[in-house]
């Protein structure tokens, strides 16, 4: 049985996410194997989606299509607008971007700017890459474009260009919006465009901390100590549940891992770490 008819079935089964690597797909064997995050009942928002990079070939997808909120996974097309800017000259790389009132004003997670602050571009990208800053990916928005509605318009444009047909953004950040929408296969092209069309810059996304202003300032994702694991990006709001985009490298091949809805930050790392040791 090929490996993603027996994704289908284990999930249809017993409504998890795992297969390939445990022996057949019986409750009892699949369930003694798990962890205890990962043996309640899937989430009504849980989501999966993992392509092998070199192949492109989708070696799991569940709901993989199906309409969710990206939280903070929306800094990934973010950090792409502000990544295509530098690379076509519309801003330096050394450059400082000004910081409104509007976004100082936005809600955690968020660096702590204040209006009139400046930033350069390099913390910029490890505050929105690490941190998840909301203000920071406000300020970059109105930097860029002159507003954060018209850089949520931008982002939109770019992502149809780039084949994310199911996706829209109305603010830089992911902030809650019921018109903010994306899905897990969108995600997971978005991640593997960045690793490929933005090679130079993917580095940040294995940060797991950084320093600002003489504090060391730590990153949500806690499966970058896990072997072979070396990015991207973590999201959460109360809307979408625990959200995750995942590089691993396994031997030769390296996979995009992409899970949503997860119940907790733990179980959500859980639900990651046994599709990772599925893979061959």
């Amino acid at each position: 049985m090929k490996a993603g008819t027996v994704w289908r079935a284990c999930a249809l089964a017993i409504s998890l996410v795992l297969g390939p690597a445990l022996a057949g797909c019986s409750t009892q064997s699949v369930l003694e194997t798990m962890p205890a995050e990962t043996r309640a009942p899937l989430s009504a928002r849980y989501a999966a989606h993992v392509v092998d990079v070199g192949s492109g070939r989708v070696v799991l997808t569940q709901d993989a299509n199906a309409v969710r909120y990206p939280a903070s996974l929306t800094k990934m097309m973010t950090l792409y607008m502000l990544f295509d800017a530098i690379e076509a000259g519309r801003i330096d790389r050394g450059a400082t971007i000004p910081v409104s009132a509007y976004a100082a004003a936005k809600p955690p997670s968020k660096l702590g700017l204040k209006a009139g602050d400046q930033i350069s571009v390099d913390t910029a990208i490890r505050a929105l890459a690490v941190k998840s800053a909301n203000d920071v990916a406000a300020a970059v928005g109105e930097h860029l474009y002159g507003s954060e509605t018209a850089f949520a318009q931008a982002m939109t444009s770019r992502a149809r260009q780039l084949g994310l047909r199911s996706t829209r953004f109305v603010n830089a950040s992911g902030l809650p919006d019921a018109g903010q929408v994306t899905t897990a296969a969108d995600m997971t092209t978005l991640g593997i465009l960045l690793m490929t069309n933005h090679q130079r810059y993917y580095p940040y996304f294995s940060q797991r901390e950084f320093t600002f202003r003489g504090r060391t300032i730590r990153g949500h994702n806690h499966l970058l100590k896990d072997p072979g694991v070396d990015g991207i990006k973590t999201g959460y709001i109360r809307a979408s549940g625990f959200n995750i985009v995942t590089s691993v490298k396994k031997g030769p091949r390296r996979y995009v891992v992409t899970v949503m809805g997860g119940d907790s930050a733990r179980e959500r790392d859980e639900r990651v770490r046994q599709i990772i040791a599925s893979l061959r």
